[in-house]
């Protein structure tokens, strides 16, 4: 969440670039503002009532030993009457801060200065692309290719579940695993990452830590009443590994990289590129979450993204980098680059990881701290990148490798283990 120190040294500026996202956040900034001086009112006056209380107290000590009971009881009276006071102040305190805190994790994050303004993704700059298109006449879309080959099943994951859930079978289903092992050792081998396995069911709490709620809850699958979710991402289950923790400063950076099955509902999404796999409801995903000082979170984001970069490259797929302006930029993120790999089939890019920088909006949220040599504390930076997701990448794999026969070519960072070097 945004600090609260920085809203009142400079509201206006809060207000100004919360702006460039589009939306009414920055209406709530002197909602915030009242709230936060409600309740520092009300703890001044509290810490007043408690001294008159004290001395009352006193008093009724030094009465009671001169034998004058009854001065003391009178004097008795006005502490009760303080201390109904002081409760009553204490619900005044409580409201507001409650009412201040539900705000401020309701208010997405400040976009980064260097962001680019823009309203929606028409905006979004691309800094580079790699690769070429290849060249394939009359491309076949992952669909066909699928089909073709036996390697999904829409009927199967329709019967199991329902739509939006698929089955991979045969060499489909040993094509995602070989991504998945391929992906998490280039990360841990080559980028120097932990792997972590987490639990995929999440508390409430961490949710919230990551930025997931309040505000994308609709879109979330909730069990137990909305106490616990399943995974949306590996971001929140690996990041919150941290909550409620002081770190030293030594122990940074944390580099850690997760495989979970992801879960979302995609509320709202009906229509948006929803053929085949590209939209799911469950999809596998490789994340990459890095705990940082503050001094090095704009270096490490352009780190991050050049080892979600890596493993196109090593698998030889055109993509490009765009950066997200502040239209268009996620929740909590600060600062984003969406790597985007080209899909022959459907003849344009598909996002297949997206990198961003929180800066200190989610270790705020978690209250995740380091102490730095001299002992004091601070306010860590969080990142993460999809290292990368995968029906994204498994598109545009079978479909940028396809050959003229219609087989499909494995690329040979993947024949370590997929141990065959076509399909068909």
């Amino acid at each position: 969440m945004l600090d609260i120190k920085a809203i009142r040294e400079d509201a206006a500026a809060i207000k100004s670039r919360l702006a460039t996202r589009g939306g009414d956040a920055h209406l709530l900034i002197d909602e915030v503002l009242a709230c936060d001086e409600s309740r520092r009112k009300a703890e001044t006056d509290k810490q007043s009532l408690q001294s008159q209380r004290k001395q009352l107290s006193k008093q009724i000590g030094a009465l009671m030993g001169q034998g004058k009971a009854d001065e003391a009881e009178t004097i008795k009276e006005e502490v009760r009457t303080l201390g109904d006071q002081i409760s009553s102040i204490d619900e005044i305190s409580e409201t507001a801060g409650n009412r201040q805190t539900e705000l401020l994790m309701s208010i997405p994050n400040l976009p980064h200065a260097d962001c680019p303004v823009g309203a929606d993704e028409d905006a979004n700059p691309e800094l580079r692309v790699w690769g070429e298109k290849p060249a394939i006449a009359n491309p076949l879309d992952h669909v066909a290719l699928a089909e073709k080959h036996g390697l999904i099943s829409f009927e199967d994951g329709t019967r199991i579940t329902g739509s939006g859930y698929v089955v991979y079978r045969g060499q489909g289903a040993r094509l995602e695993r070989a991504l998945i092992q391929f992906l998490l050792d280039t990360q841990t081998n080559d980028h120097g990452y932990e792997e972590v396995n987490v639990p995929h069911i999440i508390k409430r709490e961490c949710m919230e830590g990551t930025g997931q709620l309040p505000k994308f809850e609709d879109d979330m699958y909730g069990l137990e009443d909305n106490a616990l979710f399943l995974a949306p991402t590996a971001e929140v289950p690996v990041t919150n590994l941290y909550r409620d923790t002081l770190l030293t400063e030594d122990q940074l950076p944390v580099k850690l990289t997760a495989y979970t099955p992801c879960f979302r509902r995609e509320a709202g999404s009906a229509g948006r590129d929803n053929r085949g796999i590209i939209r799911m409801h469950q999809f596998d995903k490789v994340e990459l979450v890095q705990i940082v000082h503050p001094d090095q979170s704009a270096t490490v984001l352009e780190d991050l993204t050049g080892h979600a970069e890596a493993v196109l490259q090593k698998l030889g797929l055109h993509y490009r980098v765009i950066e997200l302006c502040t239209g268009d930029i996620g929740f909590s993120s600060t600062k984003t680059y969406d790597i985007e790999v080209w899909s022959p089939g459907q003849n344009k890019f598909l996002e297949v990881s997206s990198c961003s920088s929180f800066a200190d909006y989610q270790a705020r949220r978690m209250r995740l701290r380091f102490k730095d040599s001299d002992g004091k504390n601070h306010i860590c930076h969080t990142l993460n990148g999809s290292g990368t997701a995968l029906p994204r990448l498994y598109v545009a794999l079978i479909e940028q490798y396809q050959q003229p026969d219609g087989s499909i070519r494995i690329p040979d960072a993947l024949l370590p283990y997929f141990h065959a070097e076509t399909i068909g």
